[in-house]
C-alpha cells in the first residue's frame, strides 16, 4: 500500500483542537504538598503536531481563544514557539463563570506514586470551535493541507455531542467529506 500526499500544500499537517494549560509540581512533588508549578500550554493534538513542526514541516492549528485572556496570549505565544500557525476566534469570558481556556493538574509521579490527571474543563472556550469560523474554502482549496490530524476528544467536546438539537461542530466531516 502507498500513499500519495496532495501536492504544493502550504500545509503538511492541519490539527483541530481545544487548547488549555497543564500545571506541573516542580521536582516530582505531589500536587497536595506543591507550592511551585511550571504551566505548559497543551493539547494531545498539538503534542502530536509538534513532531512535524519540529522536524521542519508547516502546521496550522484551528482553536478557539478567549479573548483579553493571558491564558490565551501565552497558548498563542507557545504555538509560535513550536512553529506553527494558529487561527481561530476570540471568544469573550463573559462572566466569571464564562468561557476559559481548558486546565490539567498533572502529578508526574515518583517511585512508587503513579502519575495522576486532573482535568478541569468546565466552561472550555474549545466546545465552542466551529466549521463556520474558519475559511475553509481558502484553508483547503487556496492554500492547500496534506494531512489533517484528529483526535475522537475534539468529537467529544462538540456541542452536537451534549446537545442533539445544536449543530455546532461539523468540522470532522467536513474533513472527511474533502480526502
Amino acid at each position: 500500500m502507498s500513499l500519495e500526499l496532495k501536492k504544493e500544500c502550504k500545509y503538511s499537517l492541519l490539527v483541530a483542537t481545544s487548547m488549555g494549560v497543564r500545571i506541573t509540581p516542580v521536582n516530582g512533588q505531589p500536587v497536595h504538598s506543591s507550592h511551585l508549578f511550571e504551566m505548559q500550554a497543551t493539547s494531545a493534538e498539538t503534542n502530536v503536531a509538534s513532531i512535524a513542526s519540529f522536524l521542519g514541516m508547516p502546521v496550522k492549528v484551528l482553536t478557539t481563544f478567549v479573548k483579553d485572556s493571558p491564558i490565551a496570549q501565552f497558548i498563542k505565544s507557545d504555538l509560535k514557539s513550536r512553529f506553527m500557525d494558529f487561527e481561530g476566534p476570540e471568544v469573550a469570558q463573559g462572566d466569571p463563570w464564562g468561557f476559559r481556556h481548558q486546565f490539567n493538574i498533572a502529578d508526574s509521579g515518583y517511585g512508587s506514586r503513579g502519575p495522576r490527571v486532573q482535568n478541569d474543563r468546565a466552561g472550555e472556550v474549545g466546545r465552542t470551535l466551529n466549521v463556520k469560523d474558519f475559511d475553509l474554502e481558502r484553508i483547503f482549496g487556496k492554500e492547500g493541507v496534506q494531512i489533517v490530524h484528529l483526535s475522537g476528544l475534539i468529537a467529544a467536546l462538540s456541542q452536537k455531542i451534549w446537545q442533539p438539537h445544536l449543530i455546532r461542530f461539523e468540522l470532522p466531516c467536513f474533513f472527511l467529506e474533502r480526502a
